[in-house]
């Protein structure tokens, strides 16, 4: 084996063995039903302040008192601090209001575009450009 070959294949080796997964990003079409909003409020169970996207998910009482956990998924840290929101804002067990939409697999997984904070400010949890409604609408309604 020349030293080429051997140099190349050791490069090789080495890019693979460094190499980063890519993490799958989705428009909003993709997974959620702009057809069917719906109005959670629930307590904060866990949080997930990562990228692409970042999650929390809710404890949700029904009408009989009946109790599921929904996650709700919002932007990247990155855009919703541009929002206004920092992951100190929320904590386990606050209670939040999240209007979003129903994903399209039928799980009990919102797209979370407008949270109320337990402080009452109201941010806006979509991903710029996912082309869901309110897209890029961050006013503090």
């Amino acid at each position: 084996m020349s030293k080429f070959m051997a140099v190349a294949i050791l490069a090789i080796l080495a890019s693979v063995g460094v190499a980063s997964p890519v993490l799958a990003h989705h428009s909003f079409a993709a997974e959620f039903d702009g057809n069917k909003p719906v109005r959670l409020k629930g307590v904060i169970t866990k949080v997930e302040w990562t990228n692409p996207h970042s999650y929390f998910y809710l404890d949700v009482a029904n009408a009989k008192g009946q109790v599921s956990n929904w996650a709700c998924e919002g932007g990247g840290p990155g855009s919703l601090s541009r929002r206004g929101w920092k992951k100190a804002d929320v904590k386990i067990g606050d209670t939040l209001v999240v209007d979003g939409f129903l994903a399209k697999d039928g799980s009990r997984t919102i797209d979370a575009r407008r949270v109320k904070l337990p402080d009452g400010r109201s941010i806006y949890g979509g991903t710029p450009g996912d082309g869901g409604p309110g897209d890029g609408d961050s006013s503090n309604k």
